[in-house]
């Protein structure tokens, strides 16, 4: 069937749909490799304070407003550049923020001061706010409906494989070649990858995931009102999720290496973020394509309720290192599902600004993720790892209710 048709028993008089070009495999694994470039100039920097304190001779506890400043950057800068994105070009705003990204990559690798490095990770967050909501926007406008989700798990997955290959593979090259060799690393492939983005995705008018299109294929995709617009009140409700998503997600990874440090189990963090992290992976794949084939409103709901109890059994398991394992892996596995289902349920959603959408999704990530360190903390230090993970797992819960609420979350009869 094409894609861009209305369906059996659905008028077609409203004229004829834009023309949707294929999505290849090929661009795919370009959507895939610029997310993992991105997410691992995003990650490796953790690693790399030690270094970077040495060489810039500040306290060890400064460099980490390097992330601060990152974050920060994103979180701002996001909402503007998909409302960009959305009014102009999308190719041409991608190709030029990963020029602007590499330049930014060069720049932290020059720095000979800690204040101009951290300039220059305002400038890396600034163009990386263009860059991943742009890509998944670009993705999921030219996927087949009923896959769309499957589509935007496999480019996320690039991120997430940051998390576990790229990073340690920056800080292993930093103790070989010092810090400033991966971000020059990362800046030679940004600026080769702005080539393929600026021609590759011109091959045709890229139609938006429009109620045909998305929602109508998919139970529990999502209603879109007529022209796809939204108020602003449930914009941010849809966001807000995700807010509270990431603070749960990350009170539980930013403090699990500390945690282990604290109880004498250093050796183990290695293996168990490896092993959190393919968990994450396959549990982002998965969410794709159950959204896809189940509807995205119901794999949020059901994947934010699993997160909360498995979040509570890592807290209750967590003095025995194998149970904990098998905590960790049912943990990222729901955590991770919910992702790609939320990005669907905006794409579908909100069709006319999608990348506006996703933009604030992923400025909400941000939100979510600086709090649980902000917050985390305190809470860690006052009374211990478990109880931030309770704490993790109460703040899933309004994150569950607001799904509740959400339209398109039956599946209608005959289905």
């Amino acid at each position: 069937m094409d894609p861009t048709s209305s369906g059996p028993g659905r008028s077609t008089t409203r004229g004829p749909e834009p023309v949707t070009p294929r999505l290849s495999a090929g661009l795919v694994a370009l959507a895939w490799v610029t997310q993992f470039l991105v997410g691992t100039d995003l990650f490796v920097v953790a690693p790399l304070l030690p270094d970077i304190a040495a060489s810039l001779h500040v306290a060890p506890a400064r460099t980490g407003l390097l992330i601060t400043a990152f974050s920060l950057a994103y979180v701002v800068a996001s909402p503007f550049a998909g409302r960009l994105s959305d009014r102009h070009d999308r190719a041409r705003i991608l190709s030029a923020a990963l020029v602007l990204f590499s330049l930014a990559n060069v720049a932290t690798a020059l720095a000979p001061s800690f204040g101009l490095l951290l300039a220059t990770r305002v400038v890396a967050g600034v163009a990386a706010a263009a860059t991943g909501p742009t890509v998944y926007a670009l993705v999921s406008t030219r996927a087949q409906a009923t896959a769309r989700a499957q589509v935007l798990a496999v480019v996320g997955s690039g991120l997430l494989t940051a998390l576990w290959v790229g990073a340690p593979a920056g800080a292993v090259l930093s103790r070989h070649a010092g810090w400033q060799a991966a971000f020059v690393i990362l800046a030679a492939g940004t600026c080769v990858l702005a080539v393929p983005h600026a021609f590759v995705w011109r091959s045709g008018r890229t139609a938006t995931a429009g109620p045909t299109a998305a929602a109508g294929s998919v139970p529990g995709a999502g209603t879109p009102a007529p022209g796809g617009q939204r108020g602003g009140g449930e914009a941010a409700f849809a966001v807000a999720v995700t807010a509270l998503w990431a603070f749960s997600v990350y009170s539980l990874y930013t403090y699990l290496a500390v945690a282990l440090h604290a109880d004498g189990r250093a050796a183990d963090v290695a293996w168990l973020l490896v092993v959190y992290g393919i968990a994450a992976v396959a549990g982002g794949q998965a969410g794709g394509r159950l959204a896809d084939r189940a509807g995205a409103v119901r794999v949020t709901g059901v994947a934010l309720a699993l997160m909360a109890v498995t979040e509570v059994a890592v807290a209750l398991v967590f003095p025995a290192t194998w149970a904990l394992t098998v905590a960790l892996v049912l943990f990222a596995s729901a955590a991770y599902a919910f992702f790609p289902a939320q990005q669907r349920h905006l794409v579908d959603t909100f069709p006319e600004r999608a990348t506006g959408m996703l933009s604030w999704n992923n400025s909400a990530l941000f939100v979510g993720l600086s709090l649980a360190g902000a917050v985390g903390g305190p809470v860690v230090h006052s009374w211990g790892y478990p109880q931030l993970l309770y704490l993790g797992a109460a703040v899933a819960v309004p994150a569950w209710l607001l799904t509740r609420h959400r339209a398109g979350g039956r599946r209608p009869p005959g289905r």
